[in-house]
């Protein structure tokens, strides 16, 4: 009988290293709507500031996790053929193009870098990512993947 593992690729310690590296970036592109929604309210530089310091970060974290993600994702054929990999997958890239863009936008004066494009990126990242989430939150406790038996 073959045993069938869906065990991470990149681990430290058995553990794997994606849902490690993941809720830092999930955090930077949502305290980026947050800062961008209290910009727009109180038209204060600093959450300008703020906004484009942390979908900067976003952006680099990302990466990191996205990579890690890739190995594992590449590394394991079980994986791949799980339903929710591909879209978890394709949604990130989503979430780090539109972050990307974001920052681009973010570089610019503080009226135009959130109002309304850089309010409408964080704002469709955020909602990007619940999906992705979901994908990520079933890809483990539905299909087992990273779940040490």
């Amino acid at each position: 009988m073959e045993m069938r593992s869906l065990e991470p690729t990149l681990k430290l310690a058995k553990r794997p290293i994606h849902p490690m590296l993941v809720p830092f970036p999930i955090v930077c592109f949502v305290g980026t709507f947050l800062s961008d929604l209290a910009y727009w309210r109180t038209m204060d530089m600093m959450w300008a500031d703020v906004s484009a310091w942390l979908v900067t970060l976003g952006v680099v974290l990302g990466v990191l996790a996205a990579l890690a993600g890739l190995v594992d994702f590449l590394g394991n054929r079980l994986i791949r053929e799980q339903r929710p990999a591909w879209p978890h997958v394709l949604g990130n890239v989503v979430v780090l193009v539109l972050s990307f863009i974001n920052a681009l936008v973010h570089s610019r004066d503080a009226w135009t870098s959130v109002v309304p494009t850089g309010l409408i990126l964080s704002g469709v990242t955020v909602l990007v990512l619940l999906f992705t989430g979901w994908m990520g939150w079933s890809l483990v406790y539905r299909h087992g993947v990273g779940i040490a038996e």
